[in-house]
C-alpha cells in the first residue's frame, strides 16, 4: 500500500501552465531570433529553466535569458498561478489519512517555497527537493531518492506523480511507482510511452491507491 506521494509542482498540483508559457514567449521575443510559438515550448516543459532556454535559443550561456524570464515571471505571478482541482481538498485528506507527502521538482526553491505557501500546501510537505538542490535534476533519479532518504520512505510504497515525461523517468529509475496526470499539455499519449505505473484523471484517482489492501 502506498505510504508516501511525492508530487511535481509546476503542471501537476499547480497550474502555472500559461505563467510558463507567457514568460517564455515574452522574453524570447525580445531575445531570440525567431518567435516560439506554445506548441514549441510545451514539449520542453518539465525540464530545468536554463536546459529550455539553452534548447530555444541555441546558446550555452543563458543567464541572461533566465534573469529576464524570473524578472518577468515574478511581476505576473500571483494572477496566473492556481491549484488544478481537487488538489487543496485531497492533499488535505491524504495528510489527515497519515499519507507522508513531499515535492520534487525542477523548479528553484524560492519559487517553490513561495507557492506551497500561497496556497496553504507548504505545511502538508515534509521533503522539498528543489533543482537548486541536486547535481543531476530529473530525469535522473537523485531528486526522488534524495526525497525518500529525507523522508525515510520505503520505494516500494512511495508514488511520484508529474505531469511530465522526466517525472516518470525519474521515478521508475529510483524504483518508486508512477502516475502521470491526465491534465499535463503533453497529453496522456506521450505520457503513457514512457510507462507509468498509473495514469491519474482527477487527484481524486490517488485515493484507491492509498487504500488498497
Amino acid at each position: 500500500m502506498i505510504d508516501t506521494i511525492l508530487f511535481d509542482l509546476d503542471g501537476t498540483i499547480i497550474d502555472t501552465n500559461e505563467l510558463i508559457i507567457t514568460s517564455f514567449i515574452h522574453v524570447l521575443e525580445k531575445h531570440a531570433p525567431a518567435p516560439f510559438t506554445r506548441e514549441q515550448i510545451i514539449p520542453k516543459m518539465g525540464m530545468t529553466l536554463e536546459q529550455q532556454m539553452q534548447s530555444f535559443s541555441g546558446v550555452e550561456d543563458v543567464s541572461h535569458f533566465v534573469q529576464a524570464y524570473r524578472t518577468y515571471s515574478e511581476v505576473v505571478h500571483d494572477d496566473m498561478v492556481q491549484p488544478f482541482p481537487q488538489v487543496l481538498e485531497v492533499i488535505e485528506a491524504l495528510h489527515r489519512k497519515g499519507i507522508t507527502m513531499g515535492v520534487v521538482t525542477t523548479k528553484n526553491r524560492p519559487g517553490t517555497l513561495k507557492v506551497l505557501e500561497m496556497f496553504g500546501l507548504l505545511k502538508y510537505m515534509k521533503s522539498i527537493v528543489t533543482v537548486i538542490d541536486v547535481k543531476n535534476p530529473k530525469p535522473h533519479p537523485e531528486p526522488v531518492l534524495k526525497a525518500l532518504k529525507e523522508l525515510g520512505s520505503d520505494p516500494r510504497k512511495t508514488l511520484m506523480v508529474g505531469d511530465s515525461p522526466v517525472d516518470i523517468q525519474a521515478a521508475n529509475a529510483a524504483g518508486v511507482w508512477s502516475a502521470g496526470v491526465s491534465w499535463s499539455l503533453k497529453g496522456e499519449d506521450v505520457l503513457r510511452e514512457y510507462n507509468p505505473n498509473y495514469i491519474l484523471h482527477s487527484m481524486n484517482d490517488l485515493y484507491p491507491l492509498v487504500e488498497q489492501e
